[in-house]
């Protein structure tokens, strides 16, 4: 008699029709806002790919080599043909990309872009002690002690921090 397990749960790769992957902070109340605002607005049509840097398992090789220190520091995005794009300019792409641009078009002005991009700038700076979180130096000192843990010869890229 063969018996058969149920193969593990992996999680869902992104549909491969997506056009731009948004690298978020899964553990930023502000951020899971707005990912949770856009995932409605893509009503499951799989334009945008949700990859959320704070799980341990987050890897820069499949993100446009973006790594998890870079992209706390600043929302990054990787469209389709591998380009990486930060800061204001991801906003306006994933809105475009949604059908909903108009929201960040005053945003392409030569003096409101420049404000907003300076305001995006602060808002980076200040985003982790907003909401309540470590300094940017703590959250990486306890990622790097949590993946180091049970790292030996045998593990793979992941212990690689």
């Amino acid at each position: 008699m063969t018996t058969t397990s149920a193969p593990a749960a992996t999680p869902t790769p992104p549909a491969a029709g997506w056009q731009i992957k948004l690298l978020y902070d899964g553990d930023c109340p502000l951020c899971l806002r707005e990912v949770n605002f856009l995932r409605q607005k893509d009503n499951g049509r799989g334009l945008i790919a949700f990859t959320d840097i704070a799980d341990d398992d987050y890897n820069p090789d499949d993100n446009g080599g973006v790594d998890f220190a870079t992209a706390m520091g600043r929302i990054h995005a990787v469209k389709a043909d591998g380009t990486v794009i930060q800061n204001v300019e991801v906003f306006r792409q994933v809105y475009d990309t949604l059908g909903i641009g108009w929201v960040y078009a005053p945003t392409r002005w030569p003096i409101l872009g420049a404000l907003v991009d300076w305001a995006y700038g602060v808002w980076a700076s200040w985003r982790l002690a907003v909401t309540g979180r470590p300094s940017l130096k703590t959250i990486l000192a306890e990622r790097e002690a949590r993946l180091a843990v049970g790292c030996g010869a045998s593990e793979t890229q992941r212990c690689r921090v």
